[in-house]
């Protein structure tokens, strides 16, 4: 019988994983399986955030290392979260493990030299198109599978979204997203909040609407209206939005919504990344794109005037500068590959079991 170990660092990391698996059990009959999810208390973003994580990350791999040590797996499957996985498949490699990482470290944004640390790695299944010559120019084999954003089912239209988070359907839409991790959203959620107002003051007709995560805090909203369920639906309800870096500038670009894009760490967590960075951008969209297809406003100059001012023009989809921005969005949606990258993880996946 064939045992593979999955583990996954977060709740969108779950997601991913939990496609894989589906796929694995389509491929191999008989197939056993054992999964570590459900890891959100552990993660974080910037250096000074992460110190206080190390010790549980350490108590973690010390049980995983002796679990590898026990038990037999054929392969170990890993599926983003670098900063304890990247350790996990080394105590993986030790034992004799095969490993497949799914979903790479971003190495190429701000740590080329830390490749090295992919050595136990036997496979890398990239998710952006131009990480799969990054990583095998450096002697990691590499393969993009396209991105899982792309599985996704087909979005309610603008109109039914709206009707379905209880918006008048006929209003323009702003969508706010600062981040599905509280730590996010309590750097982002004032500056967001004024920028919102900025829009509403300046565009009265305009609905605004927050795609909220129940772990964090939205306090004094006002006319906000802040929606706890999926937030693939405030995405298709907006005509635009304000988004934090990350996943959710690539959740807008398969929408169809022009966005401007902020992100706030903490101060030393910026003076150490801007120092590292090897790219011009931080946002996804522009970064896959290869240009600035949305403006980027980042630390000190993720103002509210600065964000309010960015997305307004985008609210009018006659405005040269939402057409512009929605042909970057196009190009962005074709370089991420077509649907089925978890049979593409899974047919990789079982090329590397002996």
């Amino acid at each position: 019988m064939t045992r593979i170990y999955i583990s996954a660092g977060e709740p969108s990391a779950d997601a991913h994983a939990a496609a894989v698996a589906t796929a694995l059990r389509r491929r191999l009959p008989g197939l056993e399986l054992e999964a570590l999810g459900g890891m959100e208390s552990y993660s974080v973003v910037g250096f000074v955030e992460a110190i206080a994580k190390i010790p549980a990350h350490y108590r973690l791999l010390n049980r995983i290392k002796q679990s590898f040590k026990d038990k037999r797996y054929d392969l170990v499957i890993l599926v983003d979260y670098p900063g304890y996985h990247l350790r996990a498949a080394a105590a993986a490699s030790a034992a004799g493990i095969p490993v497949l990482y799914y979903i790479a470290p971003q190495m190429w944004a701000w740590g080329p030299k830390r490749v090295r640390k992919l050595a136990p790695v036997n496979q890398l299944a990239v998710i952006l198109p131009f990480e799969e010559a990054f990583f095998r120019e450096r002697g990691v084999a590499a393969t993009f599978v396209g991105h899982p954003l792309k599985d996704r089912p087909a979005p309610p239209s603008r109109i039914e979204a709206r009707r379905a988070l209880g918006l008048d359907p006929r209003r323009q839409t702003l969508g706010l997203f600062p981040g599905s991790r509280a730590q996010e959203v309590k750097r982002h959620w004032a500056i967001f909040r004024e920028a919102a107002a900025r829009v509403a003051a300046a565009r009265p007709d305009v609905q605004i609407i927050v795609a909220g995560t129940p772990d964090a805090e939205y306090p004094d909203p006002g006319a906000i209206t802040v929606h706890m369920g999926d937030p693939l639906l405030v995405f298709a309800a907006a005509d635009a939005g304000i988004c934090k870096s990350g996943t959710t500038t690539l959740e807008a670009a398969i929408a169809d919504v022009p966005m401007v894009i902020t992100y706030r760490v903490h101060p030393i967590t910026s003076y150490i990344a801007f120092r590292l960075l090897q790219v011009p951008w931080v946002g996804l969209v522009n970064l896959v794109a290869g240009y600035e297809v949305a403006p980027e406003f980042l630390q000190r100059r993720a103002r509210a005037d600065a964000l309010a001012d960015g997305v307004l023009p985008l609210l009018d989809a006659a405005n040269p500068v939402t057409r512009r921005q929605r042909e970057g969005l196009q190009l962005v949606r074709d370089r991420l590959g077509a649907p089925g990258a978890a049979d593409r993880v899974a047919e990789l996946a079982a090329g590397l079991i002996r």
